[in-house]
């Protein structure tokens, strides 16, 4: 009789405490169903402050199959999340959020595919429930992403999905001080096989992601996926040069021309200050970001620092 393939969840947290019963509970029933399976269930602790950390470390006393690592700070869902996949041990990770918006009931499509021989399968939001606003900035950031992208563009993909182990060391092996694995997935080309879903409502609690962390995480996208930006400010450099240079020898021959008469005022060369000026500070910012995500990698920065660790010296 061959071995039971050992599967990975792994799930990052942050003060979900009402969430974390029903979490484990819905998984627990996933793989009762999976008899050729079995799984560990690795929580990613962010330094929560209500207690969640305490929960999980109870569930972890009556089950080795769940594994928490605490870390010694908030370090943000993608940092904690990608260091709790490379410390997998199963032949495949599944990631799994906390807030219950990623079924657990999905985890069989998924190994069925992983099967058929994909090394990545993805869950696609095919209908969600955020408001409009959130769906109107969703779409505006993928026409955005997809028009600069130099890599292909996964639409409506959180993450929640499987990955080949081989997936997951080779992404470990690029050092990301800011990673998103989606976008590191479409960077090395695997085949990814993609499964529609309607997200569910959060049930409890509160993202801890505002209006600011997502813009943040869209110019990181941008940033880590594209050049066209910096070739950008190249072309409208050389542009508005050229323009520059053509209204000055207008205005040199209306002078010439009409030199007595002629008086064009301090406006327009205060409006071309301002203008100038405001394209400068774009251009700034956008080289700014470049060369913010260039220190992240030459710092090499641990991804997180863990405070501490449950259950991992139990394989």
């Amino acid at each position: 009789m061959s071995a039971k393939k050992l599967v990975s969840i792994v799930t990052p947290c942050f003060n979900e405490e009402g969430n974390i019963d029903e979490l484990i509970s819905r998984v627990r029933d996933v793989f009762k169903s999976l008899p050729d399976y079995d799984y560990e269930h690795i929580f990613a602790d962010n330094c929560s402050k209500d207690g969640t950390v305490d929960k999980i470390k109870e569930y972890a006393k009556e089950d080795p199959r769940i594994k928490l690592i605490v870390n010694l700070r908030n370090y943000g869902p993608l940092r904690s999340d990608l260091h709790a996949k490379y410390q997998m041990s199963g032949d495949v990770c599944i990631g799994l959020v906390s807030d219950l918006q990623d079924p657990p009931e999905m985890i069989p499509e998924f190994l069925e595919k992983w099967e058929e021989g994909y090394k990545v399968v993805l869950a696609q939001k095919a209908k969600t429930h955020d408001n409009i606003i959130m769906l109107a900035c969703r779409r505006l950031y993928y026409k955005i992403i997809k028009a600069f992208a130099d890599v292909p563009v996964f639409e409506q993909v959180t993450g929640f999905g499987l990955y080949d182990k081989e997936v997951i060391r080779e992404i470990e092996k690029l050092e990301e001080p800011e990673p998103s694995i989606r976008h590191l997935v479409a960077e090395l080309g695997y085949e990814t096989y993609f499964i529609k879903y309607e997200q569910p409502k959060r049930k409890r609690g509160k993202s801890s992601y505002n209006f600011f962390s997502y813009l943040d995480y869209a110019l990181s996208s941008l940033v880590n996926t594209s050049r066209v930006p910096l070739r950008i400010t190249t072309y409208l450099g050389i542009v508005f040069s050229f323009v520059s240079f053509v209204f000055a020898i207008i205005y040199l021959i209306m002078k010439l021309v009409n030199w007595n008469n002629f008086n064009a005022g301090m406006a327009p060369v205060l409006i071309g200050m301002f203008f100038i000026g405001g394209v400068v500070l774009i251009f700034l910012g956008i080289i700014g970001e470049y060369i913010g995500e260039i220190l992240k990698r030459v710092e090499k920065r641990p991804l997180v620092i863990e405070k501490e660790r449950v259950n991992f010296d139990k394989e």
